[in-house]
This record gives structure tokens, C-alpha cells and sequence, in this order.
């Protein structure tokens, strides 16, 4: 803190105070867009999501839309609650290996793993928050979907399961 403040001191008696001060205001409350996130970020767009299990059922849910690197990058990031009928879902641009960590996430989530076929490939239950572990696909996937943890197991959701949301690509053609 002394050094913060001999440097304002500084400024100031060259006459720039003003200026930094102007600045500052500018963009508090507004979140750093680049660096490692500090805060949760705002919600973002929703679409529904419907995951469709093997004995039938249908679970519904409203997934938040993480389309840029940076929502992509922030995630979960310092929530406090996700409740059980929400979710993230990030679309990735091609299928590609999904590799995830929990670092700066507060609470448990179940990673849901969709391929190119929009079955779920793999499932890691409740994330360890805070956790620097990756938490690999362990192959190419479409779509990797954050829910809250525990949910895929109280939903009896598993892997093989369909997923179905608008944003998802179009699967391939069977031959």
C-alpha cells in the first residue's frame, strides 16, 4: 500500500492525477477482459438443453451460452450456487480433446463430455473445487457441459446418453 500510494504522490505532483483518477473511474466495476479472472462472471446467455437417458427420460435444463475464449476461460469461475437445473455448455469450434481444471471454482460440478454424435462420452463427477487437476475428454468432443455436482448421478444420467440443444453442430451422417 505505501508504494501505491508514493507512486500516486508522484503522479500527482507532476499534474497527472487527475488524469489516472479519470481513468480509474472509467472502468470500475467493469471486469478485466484479459489476465487471470478475479471475480464471477456475469450471467450469460441461456438456451435450453435436454439430455435424453437410455431408460427414456428426459432431463431439462437451462445452460448458460460460454461462446468467447474469455467466457470460455472465466466458466464457473468464483460462483457460489449453480442450481441443479442449470448448467454451462461450451461449444467448441471443431471437435478437439476438452481438457478442464476447477481452479478459482467454488463449488463441485459434474463435466459432461458430448461428441461429434451428441452421445456423452464421458462424465467426471463432482470436481474437486479449486482443484488444479485436469479433468480430461480423453478424446475429441463437441461440447463440454458443466452441471452442478452430483446431478448426473441423482439423474441416473450417464455415459451413451443424448444430448440435445440447439447449439450443438449438426451430428455426421450415418453411411
Amino acid at each position: 500500500m505505501q508504494m501505491k500510494y508514493f507512486f500516486l504522490r508522484g503522479i500527482a505532483s507532476l499534474g497527472l492525477l487527475a488524469g489516472v483518477v479519470s481513468a480509474v473511474d472509467a472502468h470500475a466495476g467493469v471486469p478485466e477482459e484479459t489476465g487471470e479472472p478475479v471475480q464471477a462472471q456475469p450471467e450469460l446467455p441461456r438456451e435450453p438443453l435436454s439430455i435424453l437417458s437410455a431408460d427414456g427420460k428426459k432431463h431439462s435444463f437451462s445452460v448458460e451460452m460460454a461462446k468467447t475464449p474469455r467466457q470460455q476461460q472465466v466458466g464457473e469461475m468464483f460462483r457460489t450456487n449453480l442450481p441443479e437445473d442449470r448448467g454451462m455448455l461450451f461449444v467448441w469450434a471443431y471437435p478437439q480433446q476438452s481438457d478442464m481444471w476447477m481452479e478459482n471454482t467454488l463449488i463441485p460440478l459434474d463435466i459432461v463430455f458430448i461428441g461429434a454424435d451428441h452421445k456423452i462420452q464421458a462424465i467426471a463427477e463432482n470436481a474437486v473445487p479449486r482443484s488444479l487437476a485436469h479433468i480430461s475428454s480423453h478424446g475429441p468432443v463437441v461440447a463440454t457441459l458443466e452441471l452442478a455436482g452430483g446431478v448426473t448421478q441423482k439423474l441416473g444420467i450417464s455415459v451413451g446418453d443424448t444430448v440435445e440443444t440447439a447449439s450443438l453442430p449438426k451430428p455426421p451422417s450415418k453411411p
